[in-house]
Parts: C-alpha cells; sequence; structure tokens
C-alpha cells in the first residue's frame, strides 16, 4: 500500500497529495508520470508528477477534481493508500544549459511545470515563469513557482491578481522587453498550449507541450493518446508526454480529448449519486 503522508487544498477542488512511494522517487525526473489504482476494482489514471524527493521517499501529486475517479483519489486522506503506484513512466524532460527560458503554467498545468523549472533553474538557466488561472483564487503554487524561478509573471483572466489577461499576454510582455526566450515550455489545458504555440510559431521560438490532458491507459496499449506530430503519429504516454509543440496537431487532439466526455459525465452523476446529501439518490438533477 502507498500511504498519503500529506494532504493540502490548493483551491476548489484541487489537492496536494504526498505519497510514501521510496522506489518511484527515487528514479523520478521532471516531466514523467505515474499511474495510480486507488481502490482493486479502482480506474487507472496517469497523473503528472508535482514533486519528488528520493531522501524521503515520497511522490507528490496534484489532483482535480474532474470526475468519479478524480474525486475519490482528492478526498483521500493522510493515511489512506493506493494498492497500485506504478512509475516513472514517459520521456522525462531533456533539462539542459539552454539560457533564458520561459516555463508557462495554466491551471493545474502548474503542478507539473513545477519541477521543470527547478531542474531547468539548476542546470544554470535564467527561468522566467509565467503562471495563469481564471481567476485569483484559482491560482496554485506561486510560491512554490517563485522559490525556483528567476522571475515570476502571473496573469489571470478577470484580473483580480497579476495582470489581468492570458498566459500569451505573459509571453508578450517578456518579449516587449527585447528578451527572446531560447526555449518555452507550456502545461495547461489543450486551448492554452495551443495558443501558446500558436503565438510563439511566428517568433520561431522552439515550444515544448505536455500532451498528458488525452492520456488514459498510459501505457501505448488502448491508442487513446494517439497524437500527429508532424505529419506521423504519435502517443503521448509512450512518445511523449512532451512534444515540439509547433508540430502537434492540436485540433485533432481536442477532438479526441473530447472523446469520452459522455462517458465522464456518466461517472460525475454518479459520483454526485454516492456523495450528494440532498437525498436525490439520482445522480443529478
Amino acid at each position: 500500500m502507498y500511504q498519503v503522508v500529506r494532504k493540502k487544498s490548493l483551491a476548489d477542488a484541487v489537492v496536494l497529495l504526498e505519497i510514501k512511494a521510496p522506489a518511484v522517487a527515487a528514479k523520478a525526473r521532471p516531466g514523467e508520470f505515474i499511474i495510480v489504482r486507488q481502490f482493486e476494482n479502482s480506474e487507472r489514471i496517469p497523473l503528472t508528477m508535482m514533486d519528488f524527493d528520493a531522501e524521503k521517499g515520497t511522490v507528490t501529486l496534484v489532483v482535480q477534481d474532474v470526475g468519479y475517479s478524480s474525486a475519490l483519489i482528492a478526498q483521500a486522506a493522510p493515511g489512506d493508500g493506493f494498492v497500485d503506484f506504478v512509475g516513472p513512466l514517459g520521456r522525462a524532460t531533456e533539462i539542459a544549459r539552454y539560457g533564458t527560458v520561459l516555463c508557462v503554467g495554466g491551471g493545474v498545468g502548474i503542478a507539473p511545470i513545477f519541477p521543470i523549472a527547478r531542474g531547468l533553474r539548476a542546470a544554470g538557466n535564467h527561468v522566467v515563469s509565467v503562471l495563469g488561472a481564471r481567476s485569483r483564487d484559482l491560482l496554485i503554487l506561486e510560491e512554490e513557482m517563485r522559490g525556483v524561478s528567476d522571475e515570476v509573471i502571473v496573469m489571470t483572466d478577470d484580473g483580480s491578481y497579476g495582470r489581468k489577461g492570458f498566459v500569451t499576454h505573459g509571453i508578450q510582455a517578456v518579449l516587449e522587453r527585447g528578451v527572446k526566450p531560447d526555449v518555452i515550455w507550456a502545461i495547461g489545458p489543450m486551448i492554452m498550449m495551443k495558443s501558446v504555440a500558436a503565438f510563439t510559431r511566428p517568433f520561431d521560438i522552439k515550444t515544448i507541450v505536455s500532451m498528458n490532458p488525452i492520456m488514459v491507459d498510459g501505457t501505448g496499449m488502448c491508442g487513446a493518446c494517439r497524437l500527429e506530430v508532424g505529419g506521423k503519429t504519435r502517443f503521448a504516454c509512450v512518445d511523449g508526454p512532451e512534444f515540439d509543440g509547433h508540430l502537434v496537431n492540436f485540433d485533432l487532439a481536442m477532438k479526441r480529448a473530447a472523446f469520452y466526455k459522455g462517458e465522464e459525465a456518466l461517472a460525475k452523476r454518479q459520483e454526485h449519486a454516492l456523495t450528494c446529501d440532498c437525498g436525490c439518490g439520482k445522480g443529478g438533477h
């Protein structure tokens, strides 16, 4: 059993779980993911690691309640555990000394961008992090990102904190200072990564995105995370999750990401039936 040793609420429906998993923590690198199974009959869920500590033997995950399985995981408390905790999986981020790099995180995508920013700074890069959220109350891990960045730019859609606008406006602010990043990493919702790649393409700035949002099985066997990258078929889980954002066919990827929306909606209604206190027992109103 892989036991939860720490839990912290980061925002509405977003929690941090630190889990005892010494073997995984000893080998984990930025950009990699793990597959968890909470109970014997649970769904297998691929999750990108937010942090890992080989000395403590722990791996930290940030989980957002977006469906039935993720809701159960988010409800886990210290002392609870997982029957399976498999990893690290995927191809790790290519950490090297590039020069000036931008680490762009949107929503819960800030979690997996954290170890990348930390690794890049340790390698001698000047790290500018651009963090995006719909509003101040949904911004996560700001202080942690400030600890691994040379500069942090916060963007909120509604202007309730930092600067008003999207992460692309934050990137633009850096460019307007005459700074052209050598590489950009962008992790977040699919539409955000698509927008960042489209914005940076005319400037010929290498832009790396993480296609973990469409992973399902995490082993390459289900085929659900097929991508078109540079006109060739790739799988997010075994060939990625990181890819050149200028080569990814985002329109196709977004259609694939929506493929299981019906099943997800049904699972969410089942979650409601199990957890609501209104007495409806019907999984929704």
